[in-house]
Order: C-alpha cells, then sequence, then structure tokens
C-alpha cells in the first residue's frame, strides 16, 4: 500500500547496508540502479508457459495412454502404454487474471 509514495520520496528498503569495504557512494549508485530497475520491471505476471500438450489428434492434456492388449498365460489383459511421442507443447498461455512473481521482495501480509 504505500509502495508508491515511498518510492517517489528515494528511499528504497532493499538497497543493503553494503560490506565495510564498500564507500557509501557505490552503495547509493547501487540503490539508485535498482531503483531504475523498479520502475521498469513489475511484480505481476501476466503470461506462463503451460504444461499441456497437444496430440495427433488435437487433444489437449498433460499426460496421453494408449491402451494395449497382452496375452499372459492365455489370457488377455489391457495395460496402458504412455504416449511421448509427436507431442506438441500448447506454449505460452496468457493467465486469466495476473498474479505476483514469486520473487516479489516484499511482504504483502503480515499475520
Amino acid at each position: 500500500m504505500g509502495g508508491s509514495g515511498s518510492k517517489s520520496r528515494g528511499f528504497w528498503p532493499f538497497s543493503g547496508s553494503g560490506t565495510s569495504s564498500d564507500p557509501p557512494c557505490a552503495a547509493n549508485e547501487q540503490s539508485l540502479a535498482r531503483l531504475r530497475a523498479s520502475r521498469t520491471a513489475t511484480p505481476f505476471v501476466f503470461v506462463r508457459r503451460s504444461s499441456l500438450y497437444f496430440d495427433e489428434d488435437g487433444d489437449l492434456a498433460h499426460e496421453f495412454y494408449e491402451e494395449t492388449f497382452v496375452m499372459k498365460n492365455g489370457r488377455k489383459k489391457a495395460k496402458l502404454k504412455r504416449i511421448q511421442k509427436n507431442l506438441i507443447p500448447q506454449g505460452i498461455v496468457k493467465l486469466d487474471h495476473p498474479c505476483i512473481h514469486v520473487d516479489f521482495p516484499i511482504v504483502l501480509c503480515e499475520v
């Protein structure tokens, strides 16, 4: 909630204290670089890589299986064989609602 107000005053909470050997101007330059980078980057994720695949028929699923029949001791037994060839990944999918990136460094809610 007041994140945009604190950035406008020049305060960046993740600048760190730096090491004792770093001069103070180097720490200020690093914090300014992070501030510039934070204004161009957004904490929201709008697209993701899908884990689904298309098969030869155009069906969409995580895994595909084929039923095969095996003769064992004179009896016909059905087995499922996983298909791993001729599958096309779905690719990039646009999310319905933006999500917050997992590497976003701010605590949103504290209980």
